[in-house]
């Protein structure tokens, strides 16, 4: 079981790059902050071939539960519920600059992709990544803790 749901954390990540590279999206800083979790949950569950596994699988789960929070969050931003709470997640504005040349030399090297701007994996079906990631950490973190709590 750690095995699976270590592979299971990776995934959600490791989609998430896919996507980027060989789906042309772009992702926000909330995008990126969703992935964290993800690794160290992974790590946790391989930690629970050695440490005491319940211990282990609980901080794994919990761990992907916080990537479920940070999802709701962004699920808010791009429905416009609330404001990002990350200042890069909006898009550039001009700011103080006085001309172009002051504005084009205060972007950024790569432009980022603002948080309130939702990034659909599936054409046609009307779930953003951020809904889909908060679905899939709520069911991941359930079933580790549910692991946990089961006796071998």
């Amino acid at each position: 079981m750690p095995l699976l749901i270590a592979a299971l954390a990776a995934a959600a990540p490791l989609l998430a790059m896919a996507s980027e590279r060989w789906g042309g999206l772009n992702p926000c800083l909330l995008c990126l902050w969703q992935r964290w979790p993800y690794w160290i949950a992974a790590a946790l569950a391989l930690g629970a071939l050695l440490l005491p596994r319940r211990l282990m699988l609980t901080l794994a789960g919990i761990a992907v539960l916080a990537s479920a929070a940070v999802a709701l969050v962004h699920v808010g931003v791009e429905a416009h519920w609330w404001p990002s709470p990350l200042p890069g997640c909006a898009a550039p504005s001009a700011g103080g600059a006085r001309s172009v040349e002051d504005l084009m030399s205060s972007l950024a090297a790569t432009p980022a992709k603002p948080c309130d701007e939702a990034t659909f994996l599936i054409p046609g079906l009307p779930v953003s990544m951020a809904a889909m990631n908060l679905l899939y950490a709520l069911g991941l973190g359930g079933f580790a803790l549910a692991m946990a709590r089961r006796r071998r």
